[in-house]
């Protein structure tokens, strides 16, 4: 089956759980009416479903390849990202001064999961763009502005992210890239930098690599390391291409997944092009400032990655749906005359259950995420964007990790569904589970998202931001037992034992990040997993609560909201659970992680 954009779930959850009418009222937003909104979802649902969805399976099969220092894109991309960049896709977000939409980053990020569930190679090359986009407006000059953001919004150009060296990792202490100054105001850079998505394609004219490295006189560590602009092409003030530069694709790798997206060895200074030795560079905003600029980037994409599992799982969960119906196999366990379709199966009602609950849940919490963010940046209110921006900070490594984590999950689910035949790649269910395996992984693992959560977003401020948020999920809990409907009490209930967990968690993290930081870190990811379990439940108990209530009204399709208190009803029964152990593998578990020396290993 192809794809089909869940729209109606996605304004759902803008309306009822991510306050699209609070973002609608901020300063900038005119334009955003629930008229536009809609409408855009529509045509970016018609437009991923028959012109990207269809090169899903071709990338797959047909992958992108390297050729004497040119990489060539799968057949159909070209045309596919020249159609994606004439509608204006790529500007969603950005502002209109450049020729972008300016609509909210939340309406954004539902165009954004859709991309990336039609096709996740393909989205790829948009995502990174994306993000160059975002740290240009942020900390680049007013001439870079001009010359680059236009450019990179309507397709002509694309970007990149280049941090990432053989000998560095996620270390950038150890980046050792090197940009010389030439005392015209450009410098000249040379160094490796690898797994460079898009690093080199044949869809744009021309490719902006956002590029970390040293002056020669930085210091040690992260705090030597500059942002620079190293085009593909030169051009001058204007626009106008000009000379070769000394940046070229070494080689790509060959991937278990995301075949079709090139990932890129790139070699920067190496005398390739024609501008002589030395890649030819421009500073972003001041030297020795670049990790904090990048950083803007990162969080982007970190953003993104997490869309990007949400995505996923919701492809695997509708491919899964399609065949369960489809599938005729053995007696229905209380007795039949024949086969019935699988769907009548317990067990795999259970699995389609927990696709569904788990993609649904991540869905909610991104959209709150983006939600904060709109408020972050547009809200007249200083303290109420400061409060908004931590609130986001704070969700991002959840959105970013537990929506991928959860991803690997909900795909096997789906190969499972289909038995054997999920194990074929022909069905194509196997192509989700190998893609969704990278996106645990790239924009910094698992791990490096539960330790910023840890540190950065719950020990640094005392715990505050993680307390705002579990007194609102006790809110949330007092309406659910208040109310007469037994679903939204046995949610209540699950919720308010979920948040008690939370709370203890977050209780330990502050007492004990100091005195014993290694115990911490070693429940770091269980923390991770219990606070994207716990945000995801209260989020569908929001959502529930806003189903019942329209029951009640006779507001809207009823099939459609008793399925989000049953959707809400299972994740509570079926996730929030999990609180209680996550808490004591978090509390106590330390000395079992710890338990072994190296040499034991």
């Amino acid at each position: 089956m192809s794809y089909v954009a869940p729209i109606k779930d996605m304004l759902f959850t803008m309306r009822e759980v991510a306050a699209l009418t609070d973002v609608q009222a901020l300063p900038g937003n005119e334009d955003a009416t629930d008229e536009t909104v809609a409408a855009v979802l529509e045509e970016s649902g018609r437009f991923c479903a028959e012109v990207v969805a269809p090169l899903n399976w071709t990338g797959d099969i047909k992958p992108s390849y390297w050729d004497n220092g040119k990489v060539i894109t799968t057949p159909g991309f070209k045309a596919a990202f020249d159609a994606f960049a004439k509608a204006g896709w790529q500007g969603v977000q950005h502002p209109q001064q450049y020729g972008g939409q300016g609509l909210p980053k939340m309406v954004a990020a539902a165009c954004m999961e859709m991309l990336q569930a039609a096709n996740l190679s393909f989205a790829l090359c948009p995502l990174l763009t994306d993000g160059a986009i975002e740290a240009l407006l942020t900390a680049g000059s007013d001439q870079q502005k001009d010359l680059y953001v236009p450019r990179l919004l309507d397709g002509r150009w694309t970007g990149t992210m280049n941090l990432t060296e053989p000998q560095a990792g996620s270390d950038l202490a150890q980046v050792r890239t090197r940009a010389v100054p030439q005392g015209d105001g450009s410098y000249r850079v040379s160094g490796q930098k690898v797994y460079i998505t898009y690093g080199d394609h044949d869809l744009a004219e021309n490719i902006v690599h956002l590029v970390l490295a040293r002056t020669p006189d930085a210091p040690e560590g992260v705090k030597g390391i500059s942002l620079f602009i190293v085009p593909k092409v030169v051009s001058d003030a204007n626009g106008a291409l000009g000379k070769r530069n000394d940046v070229y694709c070494a080689s790509i790798e060959h991937k278990l997944g995301i075949k079709a997206s090139p990932t890129c060895v790139l070699i920067f200074g190496d005398d390739q092009g024609d501008v002589g030795p030395g890649a030819v560079g421009y500073l972003i905003g001041e030297e020795n400032r670049g990790l904090e600029y990048m950083f803007i980037m990162m969080n982007a994409a970190r953003f993104q990655v997490g869309m990007q599992g949400i995505a996923i799982a919701d492809r695997a969960y509708q491919k899964a749906v399609a065949y369960a119906r489809e599938r005729v196999q053995s007696r229905a366990v209380e007795g039949s005359a024949g086969p019935v379709p699988i769907i009548r199966h317990p067990d795999v009602r259970r699995l389609l259950m927990f696709m569904r609950a788990n993609t649904e849940a991540a869905r909610s919490v991104a959209y709150v995420a983006a939600s904060y963010n709109d408020v972050a940046h547009a809200h007249p209110d200083a303290a109420v964007r400061k409060q908004a921006k931590a609130a986001y900070d704070y969700l991002v490594p959840v959105v970013k990790g537990w929506s991928t984590e959860m991803s690997i999950d909900v795909a096997s689910a789906g190969v499972q569904v289909h038995g054997g035949m999920g194990f074929v790649e022909e069905t194509g269910a196997a192509q989700f589970y190998r893609d969704a395996r990278i996106l645990t992984i790239y924009e910094g693992t698992t791990a490096i998202q539960a330790n910023d959560l840890v540190g950065r977003k719950t020990a640094r401020d005392g715990g505050a931001v993680a307390r705002r948020f579990i007194e609102d999920m006790r809110l949330t809990s007092r309406q659910m037992s208040q109310s007469g409907d037994a679903d939204l009490q046995a949610i209540g209930r699950q919720l308010t034992g979920a948040t008690q967990a939370y709370q203890q968690v977050v209780d330990y993290i502050v007492e004990e990040s100091k005195a014993d930081p290694r115990a911490v870190h070693a429940g770091s990811v269980p923390y991770l997993k219990l606070a994207g379990i716990v945000h995801g439940g209260w989020q569908l108990g929001r959502a529930a609560l806003a189903a019942a209530a329209s029951i009640e009204a006779a507001r809207d399709d009823a099939e459609f909201m008793r399925a989000k208190i049953g959707t809400a009803r299972y994740f509570a029964d079926h996730m929030l659970t999990q609180a209680g152990g996550l808490r004591d593998s978090i509390v106590d578990g330390h000395a079992g992680v710890l338990a072994l020396t190296e040499a034991q290993f």
